[in-house]
């Protein structure tokens, strides 16, 4: 893999780790942002009928077993692992399979199918790395842009207040939001240092604090806290394990949505941290499934719910400008350390709503932008714009219009139980389909004596649209190729129309370009001024020169009487 280069925005990149005294904060910080997720084991367990003990073991065990998972996510050495900073939490990926099982079987059975998940997870990651051509840039952008925007229903809601106990706007709920929003923005914006790096535990901080003083957190809270024990040991498969045929494809499904996730999330953790970020290194993603198929294995062995990455912890790294996979060791470790500790665990669980809301609407923020920023590294036509639209249109309408999937059929459920799962669906089917008719080579013939310049360009753009190429190497290569001609006709190298063929496989670009006539030699010497103004042979030099300064690699060669141009450029 390519060496890295370090983003100006990065305080720690991935490969760097601060002090043992940072670290702890900055675990701290991001297991603030990960707790919301705990809203998805409680809502699993109401809707099968559990009791409070049942959620409160549940959580402790996600507790366990996120952090198990979140450190293996981060290991950079061995089979498994992305070695990023993508901490894991109890997603909505596994909701709807998860409902049906325990309605069925109980909890017993949603640990089996999640552990059957799982599996199925891990097997899918040994194949994902065959599977790139599938993901071009329009999907992972599309991916990732509704990994942010998935966030913003539950954001939004709980911004304004609003809950199973309240469900009409609260002022001083949101007063409490805006508050704390606006303490994470301008630290952000403005502070530098450790202010930066901590600006959203601080802005939690302001938002418990003025929760305080505004009443929102109050006695039931610290009455939470005072009940539960300073000690006690997580109850490792208490419920046991179950299995039913009938639920394979429903957990199959929730498992695809789950890497599917996985893969935009990651993708997300390779651009920011390389400032020359290119292409998703398929080798990372693969390990990086695998660990989250292993915190599935894990979930249902021990007796918690089905995982997959952490959206909003990745924009919290964005912002802070931390990314260091150590911070994954010291969540991890974190994590595992609560789920002994019930007491200071509770401190996260009760985190006041309007808190909880301007810290999703942060990081939010983030993932959309990353997002779009993917989309747009890449050359966008008419196709892709189908692509992204189309597909962000119907993820959309799955929170726009809630219940209008509510009829489709249970072993399908999961793909349409997220705005972020039916997009990524839409994205890679609509891929395939519009890629019926695009050739991966295109040819131009050019006359020297005229000039071809707009021509070239034009012919270039359309067909970099067509490949999603970068915009950046389809201008080098329409330089090239007039540079090419000029040459051609300074030189009077030939008097016929030159044939220009370029192909395209997405990691390279290259320009084969043959005429009868004289050979054309490149050089590494640029032409002093004086030959340059004295003689066309000055300016033919100085063309070459810039062929190749423009090309990665340039050969020279005749074949058949017909004298050939490759040029070269890394894509």
């Amino acid at each position: 893999m390519a060496e890295r280069k370090k983003p100006a925005n990065l305080i720690y990149d991935v490969d760097e780790s601060p002090g043992i005294g940072s670290l702890v904060m900055l675990g701290l910080q991001h297991i603030f942002v990960m707790t919301i997720a705990f809203v998805i084991p409680v809502i699993i367990v109401d809707a099968i009928g559990g009791t409070y003990d049942d959620s409160r073991r549940i959580i402790t065990m996600a507790m366990l077993v996120t952090g198990l998972a979140t450190i293996l996510q981060g290991l950079n050495k061995g089979p498994v692992g992305s070695g990023y900073l993508c901490p894991l939490i109890n997603g909505p990926a596994f909701l709807s399979a998860s409902i049906l099982a325990g309605k069925t079987g109980g909890l017993p059975l949603v640990f089996g199918m999640t552990f059957i998940g799982g599996l199925f997870e891990g097997v899918f990651s040994r194949v994902a790395i065959k599977l790139r051509a599938f993901f071009p840039a329009e999907v992972i952008g599309t991916i990732v842009t509704m990994v942010g925007i998935e966030v913003i229903p539950l954001g939004v809601k709980k911004f304004f207040g609003l809950d199973a106990a309240h469900q009409m706007l609260d002022p001083t709920s949101v007063m409490v939001a805006v508050i704390t929003l606006a303490s994470m923005i301008g630290l952000t914006v403005w502070g530098k240092g450790k202010i930066r790096l901590y600006s959203v535990l601080i802005g939690m901080i302001i938002g418990y604090a003025t929760a305080y003083l505004t009443g929102i957190f109050g006695q039931n809270q610290f009455d939470h806290i005072r009940g539960s024990a300073w000690f006690s040991v997580p109850a490792i498969g208490f419920y046991g394990m179950s299995f039913s045929t009938a639920l394979i494809i429903p957990f199959i499904v929730a498992a695809l949505s789950s890497a599917l996730k996985t893969m935009g999330d990651l993708t997300t953790c390779q651009k920011i941290n390389d400032a020359g970020w290119k292409r998703l290194d398929m080798k990372s993603v693969s390990r990086g499934i695998l660990a989250c198929a292993s915190g599935n294995i894990l979930s249902g062995l021990t007796g918690a719910f089905g995982q997959s990455p952490s959206s909003s912890n990745i924009g919290l790294s964005i912002a802070t400008g931390a990314t260091s996979r150590a911070i994954a060791y010291a969540i991890g470790g974190l994590l595992i350390l609560f789920a002994f500790l019930p007491k200071i665990a509770s401190i996260f669980v009760i985190m006041p709503t309007p808190v909880m809301g301007a810290s999703l609407v942060f990081a939010a923020s983030f993932m959309v932008v990353a997002g779009i920023q993917i989309m747009l590294s890449r050359m966008i036509d008419v196709r892709k714009t189908f692509v992204i639209g189309i597909s962000i249109v119907f993820g959309l309408s799955v929170d726009v219009i809630p219940g209008l999937y509510r009829n489709i059929p249970d072993m399908i459920q999961p793909f349409f139980q997220s705005s972020l799962s039916l997009a990524t669906i839409c994205a890679i089917i609509l891929n395939i389909f519009m890629r019926i008719g695009i050739a991966q080579t295109a040819t131009i013939e050019l006359v020297p004596g005229v000039d071809h310049s707009e021509k070239v360009f034009t012919f270039l753009q359309r067909q970099g649209a067509l490949w999603g190429a970068m915009p950046n190497v389809i201008a080098r290569a329409a330089s090239a190729i007039n540079e090419t001609l000029e040459s051609a006709e300074s030189m009077a190298a030939t008097s016929g129309a030159l044939n220009v063929a370029v192909s395209f496989d997405e990691f390279n670009l290259d320009v084969d370009i043959s005429y009868r006539g004289e050979p054309m030699l490149f050089t590494d010497t640029k032409p002093s001024e004086e030959e340059i103004l004295s003689s066309p042979l000055g300016t033919a030099g100085l063309s070459l020169f810039l062929i190749r300064r423009n090309a990665d690699r340039v050969e020279s060669s005749v074949k058949k009487g017909l004298c050939h141009i490759n040029l070269h450029f890394n894509h």
